[in-house]
Order: structure tokens, then sequence, then C-alpha cells
């Protein structure tokens, strides 16, 4: 008896028993397999009837050795089983694991053969096999994804308007999403009960799907599936605790990248929080993100607490503690130049536009603060109604101060993310003042801008001090402001059953 006959008779028996774990150790894919499937590769490609594009060679052999039965009580390989099993054959005898693109091409098209045989109603068997050959197939794209000379070679022999022009990340991605909507779709359980059939992977497929399209920068394409899961997905908390967390890792990061800052700290924050101390470099990863999110609600890491006493941070206080010190005075220059220090860093992350563009507003407030402690002189009289005022030309004069001197360290030529305004610009009148507008009416400063006094009047200072009446904690003023009622930044979706 051929080796190939007694693989398929070991299968046949293993559906026929309806053991799903015993079929997902059997059916290996990895090049570390052992000899005999090696041996099975060998016999596929010296034996002329299982030759690509022989008539009836393999798909004949696979037909006779899973055959189906008449017997609606025994289960049986059904046709979707027999057309997997045909690709897997096809997979051994064609692979050529020096060839990772094409070694890729064959498993993408075999995990799409196992989500059509999932899909049957008896393909819950699949279940584990569908995981193994997921997790491999994720994981060869990701072994791809730090080989650019191979993506290049890719997509040169993609066809122009093919679906091929996809990234092969993506390519991954789509295929893997289709296990995770059939899972998704199973009615065994609600969503209100611990998971039975398929649904208990649901957020498995989906830590995959999402870390793939994470790796491929096509971030907004996860969209839909966080939408299926937000409308039909069971509790999160209902599932193990490595499931939970990376969900809520990537969940995070997602809002993070839609500039939904305190649905990404939340999402960070209960991911960290739930991962044991002794794993330092999953929290690490953690903190890289929820570090620059919590900076972007104002909310600056402790030195003391965070940066240099907690081991996972030991290598992001050196990032982000002089970008915070920087934040804290207003010192464009030392943030513009820390910022540069760290480009390369920070963009692969995916942190570099944020940091770049959206904490200009907590900037512009520092300088403004600190421009007002310095020129500001009460009254003599404590009694004196008089409202205590920052001179918008003295902004002015010290954002002049601060374009001139980041001119002169640029040698004159600044890029269009640096300087106070863009690149070389000079700072107008008009611009400070526009500025000191947005941040009244982003609730940074409190008071009113008198336009022909061309002063910033503080409301309150009477009663808190002008400094504190002034500039508000940031993130008291995020919290503190008011959106359209269809709109709830404490709602988090995707987060189905957050607290």
């Amino acid at each position: 008896m051929s080796l190939v006959v007694q693989f398929l008779t070991q299968i046949n028996q293993q559906v026929r028993n309806q053991q799903g774990d015993a079929l997902c150790s059997w059916l290996q894919v990895s090049p570390e397999s052992g000899a005999q499937y090696h041996q099975l590769a060998s016999e596929l490609r010296t034996q002329t009837q299982y030759a690509s594009g022989s008539p009836g060679g393999l798909d004949d052999v696979v037909d006779r050795n899973l055959p189906e039965s008449d017997d609606d009580d025994v289960v049986s390989p059904w046709s979707g089983f027999r057309s997997f099993i045909k690709d897997y054959m096809a997979f051994w005898r064609d692979v050529d694991y020096d060839d990772l693109v094409a070694a890729h091409d064959l498993l993408n098209t075999l995990v799409n053969s196992c989500a059509t045989a999932l899909s049957h109603p008896q393909g819950g068997m699949m279940l584990k096999t569908s995981m193994s050959l997921s997790e491999t197939l994720a994981g060869l794209t990701m072994t791809l994804s730090r080989r650019p000379d191979l993506l290049r070679r890719a997509e040169r022999a993609a066809a122009p308007g093919d679906d091929s022009q996809k990234s092969l990340a993506e390519k991954s991605a789509e295929t893997i999403q289709r296990i995770f909507k059939t899972c998704l779709q199973d009615r065994t359980t609600d969503r209100y009960t611990t998971p039975g059939g398929t649904k208990v992977a649901v957020y498995k497929f989906a830590n995959l799907v999402l870390k793939l399209l994470f790796a491929c920068r096509r971030i907004q394409l996860a969209t839909m599936l966080l939408t299926q899961i937000e409308s039909q997905a069971p509790l999160l908390s209902l599932y193990p605790a490595s499931q939970r967390v990376t969900y809520l890792y990537y969940l995070g990061r997602y809002w993070l990248s839609n500039n939904h800052f305190v649905r990404a700290s939340r999402c960070l924050s209960a991911a960290y929080a739930q991962t044991p101390a002794r794993f330092v470099s999953h929290r690490t990863r953690m903190l890289t993100y929820l570090i620059p999110c919590n900076m972007l609600l104002g909310r600056f890491p402790s030195d003391r607490h965070l940066l240099s006493a907690r081991p996972e941070a030991a290598t992001l206080g050196p990032v982000f503690g002089p970008l915070c010190s920087a934040l804290r005075t207003g010192d464009f220059a030392s943030y513009q130049r820390l910022l540069a220090e760290r480009e390369s860093w920070l963009l692969r992350r995916g942190l570099l536009l944020p940091l770049t563009y959206k904490l200009r507003p907590l900037l512009w407030r520092s300088l403004a603060r600190r421009v007002f402690l310095l020129t500001y002189e009460p009254p003599l009289d404590p009694s004196s109604r008089k409202a205590a005022t920052l001179d918008i030309t003295h902004l002015q004069a010290a954002a002049e101060y601060l374009q001139r001197r980041m001119a002169e360290t640029a040698a004159g030529k600044l890029r269009p993310n640096e300087g106070m305004v863009w690149g070389n610009q000079s700072v107008s009148f008009d611009h400070v003042e526009m500025v000191v507008t947005e941040l009244v009416q982003q609730g940074l400063m409190h008071g009113f801008v008198a336009h022909n006094q061309r002063r910033f009047a503080i409301i309150g200072a009477k009663a808190k001090g002008p400094v504190i009446a002034g500039w508000p904690p940031v993130w008291q003023a995020v919290q503190e402001r008011r959106y359209d009622d269809d709109f709830d930044p404490s709602d988090i979706p995707g987060w189905v059953g957050a607290p």
C-alpha cells in the first residue's frame, strides 16, 4: 500500500470517529514536520499519476479513499473536506520552502479551502486544524513582511489589476477572516453564555486578522471586522485572558490610529492591567502605545512611579521622558529635535504623525502659560476687579524667538513638520491669536480673547488664581468636553461588554 493511500485511510478513520484533535496533529504543513511528511511529498512528486495536470490522478485517489457515506447518521468526509485534502496533497507535492513567496501562495490556498470545509455542518471537527493552519499562515506572512526583497518580487510578479495586487498580508488576513466569519455565525450558544462550538475561537481568529492588518498598514480594513464583533460576538470577558489581552491591545491601537484617544487609552490600560508582571516584553509592547496615548490626553507618565520603576518601561523612558519634559515647558525646539532623533523608531510604530501634530496644542498651551508666568503683574490692590490677562503680543514675541532659534539650528532650512507654524514660515499675530482661540475652544485655556485689546482674559481668576483658572489640567478639560448627542466617548465599539 502506497504512503498516500495509508495517509488518506488514516484521515478517513479520524473523520468517521470525529477526532478533531487527531486530525489537527495529522495535517501538518511546517518544514519541521516529521520525516513521513517529506516521504509523502517525495511520493507525490515522483509518481506521474499525482503530477499537476494529470487527468483524474490525485483527485481520483482522494475520492476513492475518502468516500461519502449514504447513511445520514454516519459521519463521513464531505465534498468540501475532500477538496481540502486534495489541496493539502497538492501543497506537499508542490511546496518548496526555499521559495517563501510560492509557499505562501500554496498555504493561502490551503487555508482558503479549509475555511470552506469548516463552514459545513460537520465542519466543527476542522476547528483546531483551522487554528493550526491559520497560525502557520500568519507566521509565514509575518516572516515575509520582514523581507522587503521578497515582497518586491511578489509585487513585480503580480498582474496589473489582478487581485494579487493586494499585499501578501492583506490576502492572508482576508483568508483568515473567512474562518472568523464562520465561527462568528455559529448558533450553538448566544453571546451572553459560555461560548460553544466554533464560537470558542472568534477572538483567536480576530486577533490573527488584526495582527496581519497592522503588519500591512491597512488598519482601516479592520473596521468591518470590529463592526461584526460588536453586533454578534460573545462577551469578551467569557474568553481566556490571553485572547482578551491580545484583542484589547489591537483594539486600542485601532482607536489610537483613528484619533479616539480616550477609547484607545481605556483598551490599552485594560490590556496592560490584565497582563501579569512576569510578561515584561508584552507589557513593554502595550506601554509603547499606552504612554503616547495618555500623553495626547495630557496624562504624562511619572518618572518615579513608571519610567524608572518598572522593568517594562526601561527602554521607553529615554524616548518619552524627554518629550514630556519639553511638552511641560512648551519647548518647541527641544521637542522637535527629540522627535527627529527618534523618527525611524516612532515611524515604524505609527506614532510619529500623532506625536508631531496632535501634541502641538499642548506645546502652545505650555508656552502661553510660561509667557504668562514671566510677564503677568498682579494688581497691587487685592480688591481690584481688573481681569488677569495674557498679552498675546508677548506670546507672539516668544514664538518668534523660538522660530529664529530653530532656524539657526537647522542651518536656515526647516522641514514642513518643524517650526512654530510650517517650516520657515514666519509667526504672525493673526496665527498666534488663532492658536489661542483654538485652545480656548478646546477647553485647554479658560477665558476669552479680547481681539481689540490683543489680550487673552482669564475667567475665574479671583476664585482659583489666574494660572489654575486660565490653564486647567488637560485631562480635566478632556473629561469635561461636550459632544453631540449621538457620540459617547466612554462607549468603545468593538469591546463587547466593556465595563
